[in-house]
């Protein structure tokens, strides 16, 4: 599936770009990321690996809504990532991240599958994704 599908079967929607959109996403990213590392401060895994993830899902969300898209559907976000891998505007590694990230979201919330290690594994993933996609932004190279 690609971007253009997505946009066809609805699961995006073409938007006016909005930077304060943007910026908000991004705050919320940096928010999720601070809730995560404290959880994992205070040996709380699951609640690490959720807010982990959610920190990479606005990060993301902020690129998207700078071009012009919303999400329908989480998997939506994965094929605009995957696009500008095709693009050569990011690394393979963030949709790696990314989508590690919403299997151990999955698994944690909906089957108690969760670990410290897998925790820390991505609250790392988590900070470094986030940098990349302010980094993108800021380089207004998307």
């Amino acid at each position: 599936m690609d971007v253009e599908e997505c946009l066809k079967l609805g699961y995006l929607t073409k938007i006016e770009k909005d930077e304060k959109l943007i910026e908000k996403e991004i705050k919320e990213s940096g928010y999720d990321l601070k809730r995560a590392t404290t959880a994992l401060e205070e040996d709380d895994a699951k609640w690490c690996i959720i807010q982990s993830y959610y920190s990479m899902f606005h990060a993301s969300r902020a690129v998207l809504f700078s071009l012009g898209y919303r999400e329908r559907r989480h998997f939506a976000v994965q094929i605009v990532l995957e696009g500008l891998v095709r693009q050569g505007k990011i690394e393979n590694i963030y949709i790696e991240y990314f989508s590690s990230a919403m299997d151990c979201r999955e698994g944690a919330d909906y089957h108690y599958r969760y670990s410290e290690e897998i925790a820390e594994d991505i609250v790392e993933n988590a900070q470094n994704f986030l940098d990349r996609m302010k980094s993108l932004l800021k380089a207004n190279k998307i």
